[in-house]
């Protein structure tokens, strides 16, 4: 049997309510790897409504590495959501122009940079993830999760601010998974080692 088309819109057979995410992704700043897939109640489609305050002149990008698995109801607050924190007022007076139109002159909205989401990593029903956070490769976000903060790899981290629960494996053995980066191999290496992949002794790839 050959492996699943990374290409294909709806890998399962009659059943439209989860996508291979790329296939559906029209925005050119949210970028997605191969076989991450988003799984939703009603309609793939809202993934990007999910995706808030995401306008083109932030300039931001949410990137999504590959093999991961995103649950109905995650939603990525983006940059644009930003008002200045450090000044009188938090009010963004310049957008509604008129005789405010000059207040933001010379100063510009807190931006955090990209929201990257690395890969193999699961995002459980309802989290979210704020602007600017890294999660780690292989980490798992617990439902209804709201992440502030960097995620390390291979930790799983739950509840509002998301804390870390525990280490999906040893320091040791984190290492030697992130130097493999399984997700980067050929499709027929994969292929060959789902198996081993769904195991949880790390020898039988090494």
């Amino acid at each position: 049997m050959p492996a699943p088309n990374p290409n294909q819109k709806f890998p399962l057979a009659n059943y439209t309510r989860l996508c291979f995410l790329k296939n559906v992704i029209t925005n050119p700043n949210i970028i997605v790897g191969d076989y991450t897939y988003y799984d939703d109640f009603e309609d793939v489609a809202n993934f990007e409504k999910n995706v808030k305050y995401h306008f083109g002149f932030t300039g931001d990008k949410l990137i999504i590495g590959k093999f991961c698995m995103i649950a109905s109801g995650v939603t990525f607050i983006m940059n644009g959501a930003n008002h200045l924190t450090d000044s009188i007022s938090t009010f963004p007076f310049a957008i509604f122009g008129e005789d405010w139109k000059d207040a933001m002159d010379g100063k510009s909205y807190p931006t955090k940079g990209d929201t990257t989401i690395g890969n193999d990593v699961w995002i459980g029903y309802n989290a979210t993830i704020m602007a600017g956070v890294t999660i780690g490769d292989g980490a798992i976000i617990a439902t209804n999760a709201t992440v502030v903060k960097d995620v390390p790899p291979y930790t799983i981290v739950g509840g509002n601010p998301a804390k870390e629960i525990r280490k999906r494996f040893s320091d040791l053995e984190i290492e030697r998974l992130l130097n493999l980066k399984w997700w980067d191999k050929d499709i027929e290496w994969i292929t060959k080692h789902v198996k081993d992949l769904t195991e949880r002794d790390l020898s039988i790839l090494f």
